[in-house]
């Protein structure tokens, strides 16, 4: 007689993104695993969910719990856990190894599921684009390299990695964004719309949610080329027949020290350096060298962008307050480009952001006190409206938003809120365009 396997027991270690598409494509019916909980980080209260049954599958009537990824250690010991599956990405390898070993310690073993495990097949041509951390440029690489295939005739849309943060995760199954209305019927965070709306401003629609699967499916219908739009620096959820990697020339040494960077770079054809307009010469080769090291082959492109300051005249010799995009200044660590216009364009004064902050906006600035601005926190209604207040309570002039979303929709400011939006050079544009396969 045939031995009965042990099902082993696991813990899915995730942010609310990687770890539920880890699920449905190699945990949900597979027999020889339970997984137990998630854990989860990076992103304020989404430990707060429950993954719900109707996504679950037959092995998961009640759905599955999720817990903040700090109680890791109780978990394993509590549930017995076989496995921990580490599945969200731009942590450091220090950080990697040191809860892996914790976990280990506990009894559980370690597992990072690969791309023969993970990623889908599409029936269309895709062009993956990634990055080395968050915040290095991706999103303007995608949102050119969709206007460049545009223009060539192409049917075109884009998938985005998930983001999501809505407590009712079943409506999020398949999201498709083609208009602004869509953002609020999907309920969108700030970090969802700094995503969205640069695609929604050029008239193309982008694809989200929770099933991957389901979600290429309906994406393959009405495309030619899928654009596979990554998040953090995370490796595409879609085997890619040309794949991009942008790098960052102001955190260089990340792109060979924080998870999963190394594996984009090995899977790249085309590797983008962005903002070598403002790093140093010694940074850019320094990457460049760095990048070498993993990938001989890949073509390599030093991108040049434009910045374009909504009114200019509302930052010179005036008092002002930085607001800018969350996960770039956060767990990205990126250094701010908005102190850095706000030199540019000759501001008198720059706000503490420490002395204004109130509820939510205050915690996240005590949890990053290296913080010189604003970050646009808003995964919440509590969020949104300490960041409004937070806005509102600072002595300032105007407001200086280096974010793709556009704060006016969300908040009633009692100040000015300048704009940015950043654009690649002409010169920039023709070399992606001249190393593009389609």
């Amino acid at each position: 007689m045939e031995k009965i396997k042990k099902i082993k027991k696991v813990i899915i270690v995730g942010a609310a993104g990687r770890d539920f598409h880890n699920f449905l494509i190699y945990f949900k019916d597979n027999p020889e695993y339970r997984v137990v909980c998630f854990t989860g980080a990076q992103i304020p209260g989404i430990e707060k969910r429950k993954y719900p049954a109707s996504l679950a599958g037959k092995f998961y009537p009640k759905g599955i719990p999720i817990y903040p990824e700090k109680d890791l250690v109780k978990l394993i010991k509590k549930f017995k856990v076989d496995e921990i599956v580490f599945s969200y990405s731009d942590v450091s390898y220090q950080y990697l190894m040191n809860l892996a070993s914790s976990a280990m310690a506990a009894g559980a073993s370690l597992r990072l599921l690969g791309p023969n495990q993970t990623m889908l097949k599409s029936k269309r041509k895709v062009i993956a684009i990634c990055a080395t951390r968050t915040g290095a440029g991706k999103s303007m690489v995608s949102k050119t390299i969709l206007k460049i295939l545009k223009e060539k005739g192409y049917k075109i849309n884009a998938i985005r990695h998930p983001m999501p943060y809505d407590p009712n995760l079943k409506i999020q199954e398949i999201q498709k964004f083609s208009n602004f209305s869509d953002l609020e019927k999907y309920r969108a965070t700030i970090e969802e719309r700094e995503e969205y709306e640069p695609y929604l401003e050029i008239g193309a629609s982008i694809y989200a949610g929770v099933d991957y699967q389901k979600i290429l499916r309906e994406a393959e219908k009405d495309s030619e080329i899928i654009l596979w739009d990554g998040g953090n620096n995370d490796f595409s959820f879609i085997k890619a027949d040309f794949y991009i990697t942008v790098a960052d020339p102001h955190r260089v040494g990340d792109e060979i020290s924080y998870w999963p960077s190394v594996i984009n770079l090995l899977l790249s054809d085309l590797i983008i350096i962005s903002k070598t307009g403002t790093a140093p010469k010694e940074s850019i080769k320094k990457i460049i060298q760095n990048i070498r090291l993993f990938n001989k082959k890949a073509k390599i492109i030093k991108a040049k962008s434009l910045s374009t300051v909504s009114q200019p005249e509302l930052i010179k010799g005036k008092t002002i307050l930085i607001v800018e995009d969350a996960p770039t200044v956060t767990h990205g660590e990126a250094k701010s480009y908005g102190i850095f216009l706000a030199k540019k364009f000759k501001a008198k004064k720059i706000i503490e952001p420490q002395k204004v902050a109130i509820g939510e906006i205050k915690k996240t600035l005590e949890k990053y006190p290296y913080l010189q601005v604003i970050p646009t926190m808003g995964y919440s209604k509590k969020q949104i409206n300490d960041l409004e207040k937070t806005i509102n309570r600072a002595k300032c002039d105007s407001v200086l938003a280096v974010t793709s979303a556009n704060l006016n929709f969300l908040i009633k400011s009692n100040k000015p809120i300048v704009r940015v939006k950043n654009e690649f050079d002409k010169s920039t544009i023709k070399l992606i365009k001249e190393n593009l396969p389609f």
